[in-house]
């Protein structure tokens, strides 16, 4: 894939902010479209790399993903699932009979000696994704979920529990060796970036584990660029995921403005618009008082259209400044 000067970076976790980056491959030429995917969920089950959030933008974006449960692959089969039942394996981590294909090729173009980041451009390629698909980092990086009950990995938190323990705090293991995606930071350095758009993810188990890349949201912040988040609370719930749950549990607002008080506070000087949707308008005074700028629209994505929409309001801020 060739490199434009004028591109789109977004960051994004899961479902909720593969939505948005579908929308942005729908307004965008693909060779300017730039998607640094958490992989801080990453985990190796039965001898194999998993890589969710990567997966989802590579199902979503090929149109393979699987609309009625959400997550994994259309027209799924599950034998071999059913066949470790028998044995007595574990299965509350469920994995298609297509998806372990995806888990078998990765496994084995790392085990042969090739980089992170160049197996998941092959990856995208090879399942028809035209845009450009990032990891955050080369390096591992593990999210631990702090929980009352003792610490969980987040899969084991996610999955295996269903976000039903109550968390104190997370931990990335790994964060401090890992270093920020090679062609996103040259991209940076470049000047190439001139829209950052942070999809409605969870800020903290999604978003957070990428802007803590050391390096990454500092030069983020000194970008030209404006760097635009959608908030992934609306109207006091999570769209998607456990973030309202975690919110409350860690004594935080459970609001849009809690959102950005979040990214206000640990990340200064980073967002330039905040973008939340028209249930929450009143909440706009409070937005600019944290020093950024709100922008109003409606953010809930349950079709097509709504998530082109929001692409192109989210490509349009700034313009004509």
């Amino acid at each position: 894939m060739t490199e434009s000067r004028d591109c789109v970076l977004a960051l994004s976790g899961g479902v909720g902010g593969a939505k948005l980056s579908l929308g942005l491959a729908d307004s965008l030429p693909p060779e300017r479209l730039h998607v640094l995917v958490n992989t801080a969920d990453d985990f190796e089950h039965y001898g194999l790399r998993i890589s969710p959030d990567i997966d989802t933008h590579i199902y979503t974006l090929s149109g393979r993903a699987n609309q009625e449960l959400g997550w994994g692959v259309a027209n799924e089969t599950w034998n071999t699932m059913a066949a470790m039942e028998e044995l007595g394996g574990e299965t509350w981590f469920r994995l298609g009979d297509r998806d372990m294909a995806t888990h078998l090729w990765r496994t084995q173009q790392l085990a042969s000696g090739r980089g992170f980041c160049e197996v998941t451009a092959d990856l995208a390629r090879r399942l028809g994704v035209a845009c450009h698909i990032h990891p955050m980092s080369e390096e591992p990086v593990r999210t631990t979920v702090q929980c009352r009950e003792g610490d969980l990995s987040f899969q084991e938190y996610f999955v295996r529990e269903q976000c039903r323990p109550e968390v104190n705090g997370f931990r990335f293991d790994g964060i401090s060796a890992a270093r920020p995606n090679r062609q996103v930071m040259s991209l940076l350095k470049q000047g190439s970036v001139t829209r950052v758009v942070v999809c409605p993810s969870n800020p903290f188990v999604s978003v957070d584990p990428i802007l803590q890349v050391p390096g990454l949201w500092l030069a983020l912040r000194d970008l030209a660029a404006p760097v635009i988040l959608v908030s992934p609370i609306v109207a006091g719930a999570a769209i998607k995921g456990p973030a309202a749950k975690m919110m409350m549990e860690l004594e935080l607002p459970v609001t849009a403005e809690g959102v950005a008080r979040h990214y206000s506070t640990r990340y200064p000087g980073l967002i330039d618009y905040f973008v939340m949707d028209e249930s929450d308008a009143k909440l706009a005074g409070e937005i600019e008082e944290l020093g950024l700028t709100a922008a109003v629209t409606a953010t809930v994505m349950k079709s097509r259209e709504d998530k082109q929409r929001l692409a192109s309001f989210v490509l349009q801020l700034g313009e004509t400044e």
